[in-house]
């Protein structure tokens, strides 16, 4: 009778140290599987984003959702928490610096027209940058931590922010759209 318990507590040890182990194994195959996945989000978001301009909130909303594989407004599938909301969209100029929003053409054509007359204006939009960004923190683009799917096996650690940079195509210019006429440069 003894010996039969004791078998018990040695088939329970064993059985929380195999799936431990089992379960790792799978978590960290997920996190591969992950980290993959977010480069291919950032990719998808800078190739669709250098088509659209930046002020068609509606467009970009729709850019960030095809990037996680939704169609709407959702976390990707087997990598909470990362949703479309993750996803940030920074516009760029030629030295890689970004260009804030107040600083923005006011369309597509005067994008266009801009970097056209100077393509080192400070207002030129020349590049996207898409990377996967926590949401805590503002300003700042830090790595968003990970979320378990399996319980037994604590592996969070702070997924890589995927960061991916695109030049700028048409920003959604159509062919004949007239420009505002752009200042001369300044000869200060």
């Amino acid at each position: 009778m003894r010996e039969s318990g004791i078998a018990a507590i040695e088939f329970t040890v064993l059985a929380v140290v195999f799936f431990s182990f089992v379960f790792g194994i799978m978590e960290v195959s997920r996190l591969l599987f992950v980290y993959n996945t977010l480069q291919e989000v950032t990719r998808r978001a800078a190739a669709a984003a250098v088509n659209i301009y930046p002020s068609d909130t509606t467009a970009i909303d729709k850019v960030k959702q095809d990037a996680v594989f939704r169609n709407s407004p959702g976390e990707l599938v087997l990598a909470p928490p990362i949703t479309d909301q993750h996803v940030r969209l920074e516009y760029l100029k030629f030295d890689l610096s970004v260009i804030p929003e107040t600083a923005w053409p006011a369309s597509a054509a005067a994008n266009r027209a801009i970097c056209m007359a100077n393509s080192h204006a400070a207002n030129c939009i020349r590049f996207v940058r898409a990377s996967v960004c926590d949401l805590h923190v503002a300003g700042e683009c830090d790595a968003v931590p990970s979320a378990l799917l399996l319980p037994l096996v604590d592996l969070r650690v702070r997924l890589h922010k995927a960061t991916t940079i695109a030049p700028v195509e048409s920003l959604g210019y159509v062919l004949g759209t007239p420009a505002p006429p752009v200042p001369p440069p300044c000869s200060c």
